[in-house]
């Protein structure tokens, strides 16, 4: 009974968004709030005095990781609205019309390697603004709008890898394993996502197939080896890049000399622009381990702002201010507008996570997870983690719910569990209410489309958690739970 009493914030949570349909930040106060009194009552009724160092230690927390989160969103969104307002995104689409790529070439280079390259690099459903228009000009319109949530959902390291940055601080484990392991235990999501959106563009041969196969293992490939050695931050941009690149060595072979291949669009520096100042960054650390030398510490979580994506993110902005990019353009409001939303509801999340771990009741979920059989573990983990991301619609607001009990399991089974939560939460916030309805906005749909859209990104969440499962049970092989 005490432990539904003590969960009853995440099924507070779950009912606003789900069944009251209310905006992820109110839900995230509701549950907050309702964490804050349960425990004052508990603290009242044990008339104990360590509730207050426990509340210190959770705001500490909170704050570390609220910062670690704000330093990559607010710079982040800037970047954003400013490609936006130079079009960008629609010079890229305009591009990848112009290389005469056949119909399988084009799904297997918009939806394993610009989608994921450009989310990866921006976060926030930016990919869409380029793939929806592109798709809708490739394809008929109902497979277009399918593919192009398909290819959303198969990138969690949106946003330079926040959320799997974040999750491992939550879980305790290193950042760099978590990416390296769940590039495996969401490898056959990219896979299944890959061939669902070819069997939409009637591409069902097995010449498509093959593609997919050849460009799907150069992904996860080029994932897992930049997860393991650089870190998240690079890793999705990494893989993308590579199935991009290795497309367009491909449609240059297969035009030939008689015909130059069109260049990359002038407009779209900035991406390239961000893209080697995140590397060269990252390069610099290694070489000099100067994000070392500034440290925040919370309670039981730290921070290192100069290993932050939003140092890169920062400068490629005040690049694109000194330009003149932002000329006419009312960035702060702008800015205040579009952060404010997504910056509360995630602050609120990661409060009442902290407060759940520090007052104790996440310890009857633990337990409870602890009892169950070992093939169990992996299943119900991927559960948690889809409804929790498909739920709150960010991978870092998922991760902020359920992360924080995978910290308490065995150290043996942790960093596998971690990974599981981290691609199952990834994949189904990237298929959720809110970004399915970003889908709707930018192809200005019908009720009936809006209604199979709703449905199909259920599907996926659900057909992406069991995938994600999978993968677990076939990487935990006997005994390792």
């Amino acid at each position: 009974m005490a432990t539904l009493l003590h969960l009853s914030p995440v099924f507070l949570v779950m009912s606003m968004l789900m069944v009251l349909r209310r905006p992820p930040v109110q839900a995230a106060m509701a549950g907050a709030a309702l964490v804050a009194l349960l425990w004052l009552v508990d603290a009242w009724m044990a008339k104990g005095t360590a509730a207050s160092g426990a509340a210190l230690a959770a705001a500490r927390d909170t704050g570390v990781l609220f910062l670690s989160t704000a330093f990559v969103i607010v710079p982040g969104l800037g970047f954003v609205i400013l490609i936006e307002r130079m079009g960008v995104n629609q010079a890229l689409s305009q591009w990848v019309r112009s290389l005469g790529l056949g119909p399988a070439d084009q799904v297997v280079f918009i939806v394993l390697g610009l989608a994921p390259l450009l989310e990866a690099m921006t976060g926030f459903g930016v990919s869409l603004i380029a793939t929806v228009p592109l798709l809708l000009s490739l394809f008929e319109r109902r497979a277009a709008l399918r593919m192009a949530l398909a290819g959303m959902a198969i990138m969690p390291w949106g946003t330079l890898g926040l959320a799997t940055v974040i999750g491992a601080s939550l879980a305790h484990v290193d950042a760099a394993a978590l990416a390296a392991v769940s590039s495996l235990t969401s490898a056959p999501v990219f896979l299944v996502l890959g061939a669902l959106s070819l069997h939409l563009a009637g591409e069902r041969g097995a010449r498509a197939w093959l593609l997919l196969g050849g460009f799907g293992l150069l992904f996860v490939g080029v994932l897992h080896g930049i997860s393991r050695w650089l870190g998240p931050e690079v890793a999705g941009v990494g893989a993308g890049f590579a199935v991009a690149l290795g497309m367009l060595v491909r449609a240059l072979l297969l035009r030939g000399t008689a015909q130059a291949a069109p260049g990359w669009p002038r407009q779209a520096w900035p991406y390239l622009a961000l893209a080697l100042a995140i590397v060269l960054l990252k390069l610099l650390a290694l070489a000099t381990q100067w994000d070392q030398r500034w440290i925040v510490q919370g309670a039981q979580v730290a921070w290192k702002p100069l290993a932050s994506p939003g140092v890169a993110l920062t400068l490629v902005l005040a690049l694109l201010l000194a330009r003149g990019a932002g000329r006419g353009v009312a960035l702060a409001g702008a800015l205040a507008a579009r952060a404010k939303r997504p910056l509360l509801a995630i602050f609120f999340f990661l409060a009442m996570s902290q407060m759940m771990v520090k007052a104790g009741f996440l310890s009857g979920l633990v337990q409870l997870l602890a009892e169950l059989a070992p093939a169990a573990l992996a299943p119900i983990v991927a559960a948690f983690g889809a409804l929790a991301g498909y739920m709150t619609g960010s991978n870092v607001g998922g991760n902020a719910i359920f992360m924080p009990a995978i910290a308490l399991l065995p150290e043996s089974s942790r960093l596998l569990l971690a990974a599981v939560h981290n691609s199952a939460a990834g994949h189904a916030a990237l298929g959720s209410l809110s970004i399915v309805m970003l889908v709707l906005g930018l192809a200005r749909t019908t009720a009936q489309e809006e209604g199979e859209l709703v449905r199909f990104g259920f599907a996926l969440a659900c057909v992406n958690a069991a995938a994600v499962a999978l993968a677990a049970l076939a990487l935990a092989g006997p005994g390792v739970f």
